[in-house]
């Protein structure tokens, strides 16, 4: 982490990950494209997401989250920063010349060898069946279903561990303490996702949320009754209800969200609720 002296109000506090460990060259540009900016905006054109608008200038930069080009080396030519993920990526170039842009393990560099197959050495970045993949490994781009590409364990930092196998399937353990099991047959990267320090990021002031996209906040209980369900009151007023709620007047934080999905019966043990303090 970069910890920045407190030459102004905006830098006190303020820390930011190093990225001294990056590339310094242009992206891919064979491997770029722009994404339309919606700012929050669904098809109606009505605001849908709210606090969202303005931003920097970004390109998307097209993950390849299967890999599927298997038993064929690549070596690694950069790691790079990317605005639309917390964790940064790797640009790999395969024997046959083809670039593509992977998520980037802790630990992997410059000149490295990658190779994705159904049986590969246990090596950081490399990717294999949960089948082959030792009991007590960190992996990352987790398969949720065969031949889908890596849907769990992406965001910078997080990793699961290879528990237990029996029956088809492989227990793992998410990085937010939920038991799940997937099937033998889906591929993961070995390795935790790079810019561990990510988590402990401060932004320091409100500029920098300005260049992310991010619009101002404001709390329900600094507004009119008419405007949220916490508004109103003399002074500074409880919300007034036995549990809080959306703008829009439904329940909120507690509530469960999740629906019945085919996947909860793969499901061991639900992640643990964060306690109150």
């Amino acid at each position: 982490m970069k910890i920045y002296k407190p030459t102004s109000p905006g830098r006190r506090g303020m820390t930011r990950v190093d990225f001294s460990v990056l590339d310094k060259k242009k992206p891919e540009k064979s491997l770029l494209l722009k994404l339309k900016r919606r700012a929050g905006r669904g098809s109606s054109g009505r605001i849908t997401v709210r606090h969202q608008s303005g931003g920097a200038k970004k390109l998307y930069r097209i993950i390849d989250f299967k890999q599927d080009k298997l038993n064929m080396p690549a070596e690694v030519m950069a790691i790079e920063y990317d605005p639309y993920r917390t964790a940064f990526i790797a640009l790999i170039k395969y024997e046959d010349g083809e670039k593509k842009y992977v998520i980037a393990p802790q630990g992997l560099k410059k000149d490295d060898k990658i190779i994705a197959g159904e049986k590969t050495e246990i090596k950081i970045g490399n990717r294999t069946k949960l089948k082959n993949i030792p009991v007590g490994t960190a992996i990352y781009n987790i398969e949720l279903e065969p031949d889908r590409g890596g849907k769990i364990a992406r965001s910078a930092g997080t990793s699961a561990k290879v528990l237990a196998r029996e029956g088809g399937y492989v227990n793992l353990k998410l990085s937010s303490t939920e038991y799940r099991r997937i099937s033998e047959n889906c591929y993961a990267s070995i390795g935790a996702v790079s810019r561990q320090d990510h988590a402990f990021e401060k932004i320091g002031k409100a500029g920098r949320a300005r260049h992310k996209g991010r619009r101002p906040t404001v709390r329900g209980s600094a507004m009119n009754p008419v405007s949220h369900p916490h508004g109103g009151g003399e002074g500074r007023s409880p919300i007034g209800m036995s549990g809080p709620k959306t703008p829009w007047g439904k329940p909120a934080r507690g509530v469960k969200t999740r629906g019945k999905k085919w996947t909860d019966k793969l499901i061991i043990k639900r992640r643990n609720r964060k306690k109150k303090k």
